[in-house]
This record gives C-alpha cells, structure tokens and sequence, in this order.
C-alpha cells in the first residue's frame, strides 16, 4: 500500500542544473530527492514537481509530491531528507495528501519573483539571489508595461520553447514592480496561473528594457499580438528569480 506525501521544500538554485533530472548529472534538485527517498524506502521513486525551474533559479516554496510505502510518516520523512541532502536544500513541510494530488496538475495559482539591484554593488550576502544591473531604472514605465501584460493573453512570443505545440495562453493576475525607499532592489512580483518555459524570465527582460528605455513600455500589445519569441526582449538572468510559492484548491490536496 503506498500514501501520497506532499513536500514543500526551498532551495538555492546557484549550482544547479535546474528541476529536472537529466541523464548526464547528478545536480538536480529532483535527482538529489529521488536519490535520498530511493535509500529511505529501497526503490526506485520518482519525485513531481509543480514546475521545473531552469539552472540557476532558486525556490522559496516549491511543492512536489511523490508515493512511498506506507509506513513512513510526514514526519520522518521530512527528517530523513532533510538529514541527508544537501545544505543548499531543505524540506519546510511535509503532509498526507489525496491520491490523485499532483504537485503540478493540481496547481491552481503560481507566484515567482525577480530581485535585480540597480546600484554599483550588490549586497555581498545576497549577491547569489539577485542580478545585477547596476543602472537606474525607470519604475512607472515598467508599471504601466506590466500593466499591459496582465491578463489571459497567447504568451508564446515570451516562450522559450519554440517548437512548443501545447497552448501558450496562461493568465497572469498581477505583476508588481518595487523599489525599496534607501536601495537599489527592485522587485518584480508575478502572480499567474501558469507559466511557459522560461516566461518570468522573458518578461523581465522586457521590462528592464522598458526600464531603461531601449522599448517604449506601449510596445507590449505588439509583442503579445505578434507571437513571436523575437519580438520579445532578452531572458533576464537566472540568478535573481525565485519561486515563491504554489497554492491549490483545498479539495486537490
């Protein structure tokens, strides 16, 4: 008999080859927890997450789920892999969940955010967390482009995948730009239902365009209308995004 164990789980990205477990890596977060799980229970698992974060991003509250044999609780299994793996990873929580939970399926709402400091010198203790841009930028310009991009929109020109044949129409429900009163961080705050391979990415190297005035912020509807990745500005680097957090519906879990 198996039980379904959902795992929220935070880790720093910076040296690793994103998610998802590849053949030719071990550096993976999904390959380090299968690894652990797979010694605790003595089979083979397989860990699902409800996204797959590229190289280098990191993760606040990601959520995965995977079967194990009954037996283990939430709790020990927390303890086992928070034991056992690596520093740069740790399990916040664990709990029973229904059977047909999905970390991924299941997801009903998504939040990532981008850290960029527009300063000569980032933070020393959060130099791995946030990009460095180290110019100003013009924050009511890249509000009213966010202001743009809201919405349910076909997102495909700020998807990396181009050969993706799956829907691209997602719905982002807001997208923040702050900046604090004595610093040079701005964040950006997305908030969505979903989100395309390397989209959050995409959009923030859009706005930093925006920002700094290589693109008129009223450009955004021509970028959305022309489905096109060209027509869409550079991905922003992977060091300052985070995701933040994943919500479901409460009959989901």
């Amino acid at each position: 008999m198996e039980q379904n164990i959902k795992l929220t789980l935070q880790y720093e990205g910076t040296r690793y080859n994103g998610w998802q477990k590849q053949g030719n890596t071990a550096d993976t977060i999904q390959g380090k927890l299968e690894a652990v799980l797979e010694r605790m229970c003595g089979r083979p698992v397989e860990v699902h997450g409800s996204g797959r974060t590229d190289a280098g991003v990191h993760a606040a509250g990601q959520v995965a789920n995977v079967h194990l044999p009954a037996g283990w609780t939430p709790e020990e299994v927390k303890d086992y892999l928070n034991r056992y793996l690596p520093d740069d990873i740790a399990v916040l929580r664990a709990e029973l969940a229904a059977d047909k939970f999905h970390s991924r399926l299941s997801a009903v709402k998504k939040c990532y955010k981008y850290r960029i400091e527009t300063s000569g010198k980032r933070d020393v203790f959060s130099r791995r967390l946030v990009y460095e841009l180290g110019r100003p930028l013009d924050i009511e310009a890249m509000r009213k482009a966010a202001g743009l991009l809201t919405g349910t929109h076909d997102f495909k020109s700020f998807c990396g995948n181009r050969k993706m044949k799956k829907s691209s129409v997602r719905t982002i429900y807001s997208i923040q730009v702050q900046q604090g009163p004595e610093d040079g961080l701005v964040t950006l705050t997305f908030e969505g239902n979903g989100f395309l391979q390397n989209m959050v990415r995409i959009l923030t190297g859009t706005l930093i365009q925006a920002g700094i005035g290589e693109r008129n912020w009223q450009s955004m509807n021509g970028i959305l209308e022309a489905k096109d990745r060209q027509a869409a500005g550079p991905m922003a680097p992977a060091e300052g995004l985070c995701l933040e957090w994943v919500s479901y519906d409460e009959r989901e879990e």
